[in-house]
């Protein structure tokens, strides 16, 4: 959603993508694509990023179950494959690398709005990845490198590129197939959420603000009135959706719950502020899910599903114990 966006307001985007989720597209939307390098991220060479003003770097196994899938393959990409970016770009005389974190560092907090300056508690592969690059990039920041690091809320909404494996994606899709939204906790967990688009937003904002207002600075992006309980995002998504229903089961396995402050960045680029909010993105998704007669087989597809799909890429041998690609031919399959 990102590089679309960038190329509308003008800037000349190179795109990095190893691959894996590129199989098949939920819709079409019409928008310009990048020139994209069809590499994985740990085979970033120096050439690669000649002429390069900004790296925004997102290109990691995403989310907790990918990343407990294989933890020390998540560590070799997520941690070390970045740090490893960073440190080309800086000798490349790139000036701005951005780097997507998350929110799930903070894991599980009680009390007050958690802010930019409070303990991390990372529980899973991907959130502790996510803090040792914060740790190790922030130590390459110099004069003419300027690092900045962009602590997301759990993102949503409509996408070419489409995401069934977060939460409000994933109760939408569930109420258009079935009708009903059927968890198995108490929806009690807190979850800050934001829109992909204001996300991509907040990226902008970084890569137009002066220099000493983002250099080695982290940002929780999102809004401080788009913290939800897990049951209220259920509530939204049925409000949206006809004849669906909600039910609730026992306080789940699952601990991690926290409100975030997003007070920082809108102090920092007073022009950034979040468009979307769960009710919004919900009836977008309904509207989407129509116009293309979405079907349970398309919601359930492997593709849109991180998880999933690297299973899939697994079992059948199209990527190694180590997530590289066997046969350079598969990468469009």
């Amino acid at each position: 959603m990102l590089a679309p966006e960038l190329l509308r307001q003008g800037y000349e985007v190179i795109g990095l993508d190893t691959g894996f989720y590129k199989g098949r597209t939920f819709y079409r939307d019409g928008g310009a694509t990048p020139p994209t390098l069809a590499k994985d991220i740990r085979h970033i060479a120096a050439e690669d990023l000649k002429g390069v003003e900004a790296v925004v770097h997102m290109a990691e196994l995403s989310n907790d179950p990918a990343g407990q899938l294989a933890p020390a393959v998540t560590y070799e990409i997520n941690h070390k494959g970045s740090v490893h970016l960073a440190e080309l770009a800086r000798k490349a005389g790139v000036k701005r690398f951005v780097y997507m974190s998350s929110c799930s560092v903070y894991g599980v907090s009680e009390g007050d709005d958690v802010t930019e300056e409070s303990c991390v508690n990372p529980r899973t592969a991907y959130a502790i990845c996510k803090t040792l690059v914060e740790r190790d990039v922030k130590r390459l920041a110099r004069k003419g490198f300027s690092p900045t690091f962009m602590r997301n809320a759990t993102a949503y909404g409509a996408s070419p590129r489409m995401r069934f494996d977060i939460v409000l994606n994933n109760l939408a899709g569930l109420a258009w197939t079935t009708r009903e939204i059927k968890m198995t906790s108490d929806g009690t967990p807190w979850r800050p959420l934001v829109h992909g688009l204001d996300i991509a937003r907040a990226i902008i904002a970084v890569l137009q603000a002066p220099t000493e207002a983002v250099h080695n600075e982290v940002f929780n992006v999102g809004d401080t009135s788009q913290n939800y309980r897990v049951r209220e995002i259920a509530e939204a998504v049925r409000e949206v959706f006809p004849d669906c229903s909600v039910s609730f089961g026992a306080p789940g396995q699952d601990n991690r719950s926290y409100r975030v402050s997003f007070e920082k960045i809108r102090k920092h680029m007073p022009g950034f502020g979040c468009a979307w909010d769960a009710r919004r993105g919900a009836k977008q998704l309904y509207d989407l899910f129509n116009h293309i007669d979405m079907t349970k087989d398309v919601f359930e597809h492997r593709t849109f599903t991180r998880l999933k799909q690297l299973e899939y890429l697994i079992r059948t041998q199209q990527i190694d114990s180590q997530f590289f690609w066997t046969n350079e031919d598969w990468r469009s399959t």
